[in-house]
């Protein structure tokens, strides 16, 4: 490796949240890797950084792909810094009994299964590097302490999600990997566009609900970043302030 900048892995980096974090950690100053399944996406994240940003195709659901993912980091940079766990996806918002089983483990697959492959691999990486360790955050979402209607898949997915950060903040100590979630709410992307419109609410009314700048998640997770690895921010919350959640709904 030719500087020392921290080397940063973000999945689900050609878009939304992924892409935000990948440029602001870009231009804190680390060497950032992103990864999804477009090229084309990716690649517009790397013109739009005007750094080296490197962009690496993969499958969070295949374990083939991911382990090639983390070699090829390993093979360039020597090292693993910062994993940012952030690819996931969603299932209609249909009735429970409607869904299908393909549906189910579609978002299974990717929000549970990819998140434990990648924190696998970085530990193989971390564990062994010297000066050893590092730090995974974990994107958990808000569908980690409670559901919408009809999210059943997603909502699954997401508190497995805050069973594997603890279990991974836990089992990490003996390694200097310290593992943190950032749970986000009703952040502007295009994943939230239909807030805008109006979304089902817990007594079936439809309403607007308020979103806020996904600059302030990238500034969180930079912040989660750039903490030493004695301390680290196991969970936190970043939402819009008026959005229906720490009421009844």
């Amino acid at each position: 490796m030719s500087d020392t900048r921290k080397i940063a892995l973000v999945t689900g980096g050609g878009t939304g949240i992924g892409k935000a974090v990948a440029l602001a950690l870009a231009g804190a100053g680390y060497q950032v890797v992103i990864t999804g399944r477009r090229q084309e996406a990716l690649d517009e994240v790397v013109r739009e950084a005007g750094s080296d940003m490197v962009a690496l195709t993969s499958d969070m659901t295949d374990p083939a792909s991911v382990a090639a993912l983390f070699a090829a980091v390993k093979e360039r940079f020597g090292r693993l810094d910062v994993l940012f766990n952030n690819a996931g996806t969603n299932a209609p918002p249909i009735p429970l009994e409607e869904l299908t089983y393909e549906q189910w483990k579609a978002v299974i697959d990717t929000n549970v299964s990819g998140v434990f492959l990648c924190t696998q691999q970085a530990f193989k990486i971390m564990k062994d590097q010297n000066p050893r360790g590092g730090r995974i955050i974990n994107n958990g979402s808000i569908s980690a302490t409670a559901p919408r209607p009809n999210s059943a898949p997603y909502t699954s997915s997401k508190h497995a999600v805050l069973g594997l950060t603890k279990s991974t903040s836990l089992d990490g100590r003996k390694y200097d990997i310290a593992c943190g979630q950032i749970d986000i709410g009703n952040t502007a992307t295009p994943m939230a566009a239909q807030m805008s419109k109006g979304v089902l609410q817990p007594d079936l009314t439809v309403k607007v609900e308020p979103t806020f700048d996904v600059k302030h998640v990238a500034d969180a997770v930079l912040y989660m970043a750039g903490l030493p690895l004695d301390a680290n921010v196991l969970n936190m919350t970043v939402m819009a302030t008026k959005m229906p959640f720490t009421g009844r709904g």
